[in-house]
């Protein structure tokens, strides 16, 4: 890539694409109204992005029902639920307390961003009220609503994420198990990773 080519600065981008529209800029809000709140709680997947001292993350939230709580029109929680133990999001909120997240809800082309604040709670008490199957998480995030907006459909509607004849087969992707063996170090059966990735998914779920 030429340097001729290369956006280098503030006013080449706005001379390129033009001012925002003014709605793009109203929706901006610094809470979340009850349309907003509504949405969210709708949601029971996002994207949770953070920096730190170590580079960026973005990773997937899920949860059985809303992946997060709305707890007031400023605050949100939402679990930290087991996985791998990288601990990429909680290790750059304690670095950087930036966060943004995006929600996703199944079948519904516009989605909700949230940029804010995040703090790592181990409050016994909250984290009861986070139990599922018995099983409480480590840690709970607070999120301090800084700017929540939503976004319009266009990119969904561009992928066809909702759309039934879009879904992939398994087979036609490599698996977790074949991504592991590509990358081991040591001897991986990815066979029998995959083989009992469900029952191991479903055992470590909560």
């Amino acid at each position: 890539m030429t340097s001729e080519n290369v956006i280098t600065d503030i006013a080449q981008l706005d001379s390129l694409y033009g001012a925002a529209t003014p709605r793009s800029i109203s929706k901006e809000i610094t809470h979340l109204n009850p349309e907003y709140r509504a949405f969210i709680e709708a949601a029971p997947f996002m994207a949770v992005a953070t920096v730190g001292s170590d580079g960026l993350d973005c990773s997937p939230r899920g949860e059985n029902g809303s992946v997060v709580r709305v707890v007031d029109g400023n605050t949100i929680h939402f679990a930290d639920r087991r996985g791998n133990n990288r601990l990429d999001t909680l290790r750059n909120i304690l670095s950087d307390n930036r966060i943004a997240l995006l929600f996703l809800v199944p079948g519904i082309g516009e989605t909700m961003r949230i940029n804010g604040r995040a703090s790592i709670s181990v409050s016994s008490d909250l984290l009861e009220t986070f139990t599922i199957d018995g099983k409480s998480p480590k840690t709970v995030v607070e999120v301090k609503v800084d700017r929540a907006y939503f976004q319009c459909s266009k990119a969904l509607v561009r992928s066809g994420l909702w759309d039934a004849d879009n879904q992939i087969r398994p087979g036609d992707v490599p698996s977790a198990g074949q991504m592991l063996e590509a990358t081991a170090t040591d001897d991986f059966d990815a066979l029998e990773y995959d083989r009992t990735s469900e029952q191991r998914n479903l055992d470590q779920l909560w």
